[in-house]
């Protein structure tokens, strides 16, 4: 099994068995399962565990397990044995290949999903999947729920995420039980697949204005100005956005980001590359312009070409500097 090869739903009253009903309200007593435990979904799984509900978890990497077996978690081999110990699983994976095999492959957790299981997706994915999942978990008696996040690494650790979600509105409150313990905000945006088309918009502006924030900083510094004292400027005034104030690309503006620890950590290139190619999709398929969304595709793409790949996406700051030098 490889996760990392590469709609609405209505689920008959008769499944909600009263113990899947009562093991909902009874959140601290009950497992809940989660696959994929990488740079997000292992503090997410943590905050979990924080608020007190056993978590069963799985990944294909044994190191990213151990940490959060360390902390009391059970692991599992595959996401069919998370299926068969659990009936609310989370999964957050890197991409929509990734969500199909583990939840329609041969060890995904539809193989053995208990009927009236909340299956809950935080990955960012081509909305179209996230229906397609829903249709199958219906098929098992399942109910599926797409719940993207934003905030990075960082919210994930101190469990303030924001969490678009897409499903089932009936389902939403045992949702937003569990997701209210890894993020600030839980927004029910509608039927199953609108949760990640809010977030394709959402980080198609996050890659506009870092874009803009790397090459409004490096404008300055060739002017003479004091990166820090321009971020002090920015941040006060009408240019202010998060890429400036709170996740600032340049070295030594502030602590604890990618760019204070050579752009290592966060969200990688390749990631944000994908996410873009989401969107274009999308913009295609609505026949919506997107001018400076295919620009900053195709700058996100040629940092993949240029080493850029697993360096977090802030490191466009650092690819200008090395374009300047050409």
């Amino acid at each position: 099994m490889a996760f990392l090869a590469g709609g609405r739903v209505a689920l008959v009253r008769c499944f909600r068995r009263h113990d899947v009903v009562c093991s909902r309200t009874m959140a601290s007593k009950t497992p809940v399962g989660f696959v994929g435990l990488g740079n997000m979904g292992k503090p997410m799984a943590q905050n979990l565990l924080k608020n007190g509900y056993p978590v069963v978890a799985t990944d294909i990497f044994p190191d990213a397990c151990k940490e959060l077996q360390d902390s009391g978690a059970q692991i599992m081999d595959s996401p069919v044995e998370v299926a068969e110990r659990t009936d609310r699983i989370i999964t957050m994976l890197p991409s929509s290949p990734n969500v199909i095999d583990v939840f329609t492959g041969p060890t995904g957790i539809l193989k053995k999903v208990k009927k009236g299981s909340l299956l809950i997706d935080s990955s960012t994915i081509d909305p179209m999947v996230s229906k397609e999942m829903a249709k199958a978990a219906e098929r098992e008696g399942a109910v599926f729920m797409d719940a993207p996040v934003s905030g990075g690494v960082g919210a994930a650790r101190s469990a303030k995420l924001t969490f678009m979600v897409g499903g089932l509105k009936d389902e939403f409150h045992a949702a937003k039980e569990l997701l209210a313990c890894m993020g600030a905000t839980v927004l029910y945006c509608g039927e199953v697949g609108t949760g990640q088309a809010a977030k394709i918009c959402n980080n198609m502006l996050l890659g506009i204005s870092m874009i803009g924030t790397a090459e409004t900083m490096n404008l300055g510094i060739r002017l003479g100005l004091d990166p820090k004292l321009l971020a002090q400027v920015l941040n006060t005034s009408s240019g202010r956005c998060w890429s400036s104030d709170t996740y600032n690309p340049v070295p030594g503006v502030m602590q604890g980001v990618p760019s204070d620890n050579n752009y290592q950590g966060g969200f990688v290139t390749s990631l944000m590359a994908k996410d873009f190619g989401l969107a274009q999709d999308a913009a295609t398929a609505t026949k919506s312009p997107v001018f400076l969304g295919s620009v900053a595709h195709q700058m996100y793409r040629i940092m993949c070409s240029r080493g850029y790949s697993l360096k977090d996406f802030s490191s466009v700051f650092q690819f200008l500097r090395e374009e300047d030098s050409l």
